[in-house]
């Protein structure tokens, strides 16, 4: 394995075409060996972003009249903090819907395979609405030191605001100072995806020191484009009685709802507790 690097103030260095470095920030929270979720998800929304804009430049298409509505990723493994290639299809193109495929690999083996749908968009302004209430600004809320509770570089990265209302309920506001690519300019989707995952981490329903409970799965549903440096997270956990649990989530940017994230558990006890 090799050894990462802390600088620049990235999550990952570009090494080839597709291929890509973690830095020590991208650590994971669970394992010091291991890449944490969160920039990894937005790695693979970036990659894609860049596939894209490569079609559409060899086409002649001026714009993108396409947004993504969902992208769901499926872990299949630890995440080593080492070097990864990302390849990316186009599995239907189309001018109104389109489904696009990335696999993240790592010394040869796939460890994440993603897919992203992207639809066509029109003016419904006129029947928009949702149930969903908008989070307080992120200045109303408290400076949460989440380093306090989880390890890894990635969650020393954070900039953390939090409000708990019980175990397993909690809403939260994230940014980072850092770039996702060093030197690479990053689209408004990916840099929102490079935070979401943190969500299993801010509403913890049991100690991470007694319990286990990462995710095999995020699936994240966007109803309207999200901009802006913050990403909103108004989470809520359930462990279930046979050793599964889900983490759902309203996504939020400082105008209000953007969409929805679930993340599937495995919760089992650590050393035998």
């Amino acid at each position: 394995m090799s050894t990462p690097t802390a600088e620049p103030d990235s999550y990952y260095q570009r090494t080839g075409e597709r291929h890509f470095k973690p830095t020590a920030h991208a650590q994971g929270a669970w394992h010091t060996d291991e890449q944490h979720f969160s920039p990894v998800g937005g790695l693979i929304a970036h990659a894609i972003d860049r596939h894209r804009a490569d079609r559409r430049a060899e086409g002649g298409r001026p714009d993108d009249a396409l947004a993504l509505a969902r992208i769901s990723y499926d872990i299949l493994g630890l995440i080593a903090l080492d070097e990864c290639e990302i390849t990316v299809e186009t599995v239907r193109p189309g001018r109104t819907i389109e489904l696009v495929e990335a696999v993240l690999t790592i010394a040869g083996r796939a460890v994440v395979r993603a897919r992203a749908w992207y639809l066509a968009e029109s003016d419904t302004s006129a029947v928009a609405g949702t149930h969903d209430q908008p989070l307080p600004a992120p200045e109303e809320f408290e400076p949460w030191a989440m380093a306090d509770q989880w390890n890894g570089g990635y969650i020393a990265s954070l900039d953390a605001r939090r409000r708990s209302a019980a175990p397993g309920r909690a809403a939260a506001w994230l940014s980072t100072p850092l770039d996702l690519v060093a030197g690479e300019p990053c689209g408004p989707h990916a840099a929102f995806i490079a935070l979401v995952d943190t969500a299993n981490g801010i509403a913890v329903r049991q100690d991470p020191t007694v319990w286990m409970f990462p995710n095999t799965d995020l699936t994240i549903h966007f109803h309207r484009r999200p901009g802006g440096r913050w990403t909103g997270l108004d989470t809520a956990v359930t462990f279930g009685p046979a050793g599964h649990g889900v983490t759902s989530t309203v996504l939020h940017d400082v105008d209000g709802p953007v969409g929805r994230a679930e993340q599937i558990l495995t919760v089992r006890a650590l050393n035998g507790g």
